[in-house]
């Protein structure tokens, strides 16, 4: 169906969406090639939301050339009018002969642009390095199709698998280059979790530093009884959601009062609804949540379900049973109730290794 020449520019199309990886957020990521004639014409990928769309871009880029020309775009043209125009429409007026899209747009609101271009004359066709697109937008996939983020935990440990001593110390456990690495997959992530546990042991700022960025991610702390210092390094700059389970007057004043929001979402156990807490991050457009937290709520969120990927690292050391774990889970007696793994990357980080597991559910 596909000729060779169609996979080298859908293969453009999906390097130039990955330009937007870090500020696309909470649109997609896409990417646009114009050809005619065997010469590409036009470019453009999705920057940041309120910009133009990499459709617009692109056909801007080519002008006139855009007539009789074949697309090239990472996901399927929008047909609704949001912050831009419907990009469905746009190609129609440059009328262009066809276009190929990687995947479907799982949003409900801005599908159907391929049936809509079918209607005015031009030729759709949907489906080329679909597997590909769709990695580069799982996050955004995730919230449209699940209602919640897509959730990478992200684990720094020994090579048996400790992530601290027993007296808490855990900087560092791996070297500089997968720290940098580290930060990177938190530049791409919408926002960044830890738990009360990890602000009070280690006080982190669970910012963007190691790398280039043009966007800080929302830094999010499930604190259900709001703990958290007021002299936390994490508040300073704003840009903090803190869940808590007790809704407390006067600690959540104190800690509005450093720039943070507080939301309360209690489960029957007065902890907070991990689960819940997953949905209203989806309601506020986070795409991809990065968590990077200690073994009680690593295991919490593991047991509930709330996990879909580990982004571990490990570093060629031994840290001894004294030693905390990745993820504090109740003793199991058969192996069947063990958590299911499938991997998809093995990749050497300076000293370290970076294994990216995926939970067998969505593998």
């Amino acid at each position: 169906m596909f000729s060779e020449e169609d996979r080298q520019h859908m293969s453009r199309a999906l390097a130039l969406a990955a330009l937007g990886m870090n500020t696309a957020t909470p649109n997609p990521r896409v990417g646009c090639v114009i050809v005619n004639r065997g010469a590409v014409v036009g470019e453009g990928w999705h920057f940041k939301a309120g910009e133009p769309h990499a459709e617009a871009l692109a056909l801007a880029a080519a002008g006139d050339k855009a007539h009789g020309a074949t697309v090239y775009v990472s996901l399927e043209p929008c047909s609704h009018h949001g912050r831009t125009p419907p990009c469905a429409d746009a190609l129609i007026r440059a009328d262009v002969s066809r276009v190929v899209a990687a995947m479907r747009d799982p949003n409900p609101q801005g599908a159907g642009g391929g049936k809509k271009l079918e209607a005015a004359g031009i030729r759709f066709e949907c489906g080329l390095l679909e597997d590909e697109a769709r990695e580069l937008n799982i996050g955004f996939v995730a919230r449209m199709t699940r209602g919640r983020p897509w959730v990478r935990m992200k684990i720094a440990a020994s090579l048996d698998g400790r992530t601290a001593l027993a007296n808490g110390q855990s900087q560092w456990i791996t070297g500089d280059e997968a720290r940098r690495d580290g930060h990177a997959w938190r530049a791409r992530a919408c926002a960044v979790l830890t738990g009360i546990g990890t602000v009070s042991a280690d006080d982190p700022r669970l910012d963007v530093r190691e790398v280039p960025t043009d966007r800080q991610p929302l830094r999010v702390i499930v604190d259900s009884r709001l703990e958290t210092p007021l002299t936390a390094r994490i508040l300073q700059g704003g840009n903090v959601l803190v869940f808590c389970a007790a809704d407390q007057p006067e600690r959540r004043a104190a800690l509005e009062g450093r720039g943070a929001e507080v939301v309360a979402i209690p489960n029957a156990h007065g902890k907070v609804d991990l689960p819940a807490m997953l949905a209203e991050l989806a309601r506020r457009g986070i795409n991809e949540l990065h968590v990077e937290s200690g073994t009680k709520l690593n295991g919490s969120m593991l047991r509930e379900g709330c996990v879909d990927e580990l982004l571990v690292y490990l570093a060629p050391a031994l840290l001894g049973d004294a030693a905390q774990g990745m993820a504090s889970l109740a003793a199991m007696t058969s192996l069947d109730e063990r958590i299911a793994l499938a991997f998809r990357s093995v990749d050497r980080v300076g000293d370290d290794l970076r294994i990216l597991a995926r939970l067998k559910e969505q593998a």
